[in-house]
């Protein structure tokens, strides 16, 4: 199960969910393809801590853009269905937005105003599918069409990303730009312009992340341990860090309440 997806036993009761990587030549931008179908007799509401990815989203009504969503995301499923997602890494969206990522952040807007009409007719064919690899190469052979140059600060700015999630314990912009070697001005700059969100959010949605993770591992967690681990001040720091964003103390979430 993907980190950062919420009830990950829920989820995998009600919901079919494969990836497929990309190409190397995708890979440049793409991190992966994400394909998700479902068929519920009653609503279930998917939730998710999400990462500081754009996604191109292929679902009924028409392709989509999704920023990146700095509040829980969650989405009602209902009946029967499918997605199709191209999860671009960190960063790497920015050639193709045209514009700071910083715009698309919490919004949603139709693929067409950044790929063009073409991505209708691609999402019409991708909802007509149903396997995987076969969805995940048409989107790719649409994106390669369409590749931006090599933009290496984008590339820059995705490593930079992958460092940081990786140390859940840094919790200041400064300690962030120190391992970076940046200033905090440039750091600060390149994820507004690149990424859509602060560093500060990057690293805030880390430690939630890991929190969920070792709640989800089931083997009785020691919070006020924890706590120190993800550099919060006290347990109360981390326990109210974590019910603001996910809507429930961490051990209630623990018990899959």
């Amino acid at each position: 199960m993907a980190r950062g997806v919420l009830y990950p036993a829920r989820h995998v009761a009600a919901v079919e969910t494969r990836r497929h990587d990309p190409s190397p030549e995708a890979a440049r931008f793409v991190e992966l393809y994400w394909h998700v179908r479902w068929r519920v007799d009653g609503p279930h509401d998917s939730k998710v801590l999400s990462y500081p990815s754009v996604h191109l989203v292929f679902e009924a009504g028409g392709p989509l853009v999704y920023g990146v969503v700095r509040d829980l995301f969650v989405r009602r499923l209902e009946g029967e269905g499918q997605v199709l997602g191209v999860k671009f890494r960190p960063g790497c969206f920015r050639p193709f937005a045209g514009g700071p990522v910083s715009d698309l952040t919490d919004r949603r807007v139709p693929a067409a105003e950044v790929f063009g009409p073409e991505v209708t007719a691609l999402g019409e064919r991708i909802m007509a599918g149903r396997e995987t690899a076969r969805l995940a190469a048409l989107a790719e052979e649409f994106l390669l069409a369409r590749l931006p140059e090599p933009d290496p600060v984008a590339a820059e700015v995705a490593g930079m990303v992958e460092r940081i999630t990786a140390r859940p314990d840094l919790v200041r912009v400064d300690q962030a730009a120190d391992v970076l070697g940046v200033s905090t001005r440039t750091l600060q700059r390149l994820f507004a312009e690149y990424v859509g969100v602060t560093p500060k959010w990057v690293m805030r949605r880390a430690r939630l992340q890991e929190a969920a993770a070792r709640a989800e591992a089931g083997d009785g967690v020691d919070w006020a341990d924890l706590a120190v681990d993800l550099g919060y001040f006290d347990q109360a720091h981390l326990v109210r860090d974590f019910t603001a964003t996910v809507g429930v103390p961490p051990a209630r979430y623990a018990r899959g309440v």
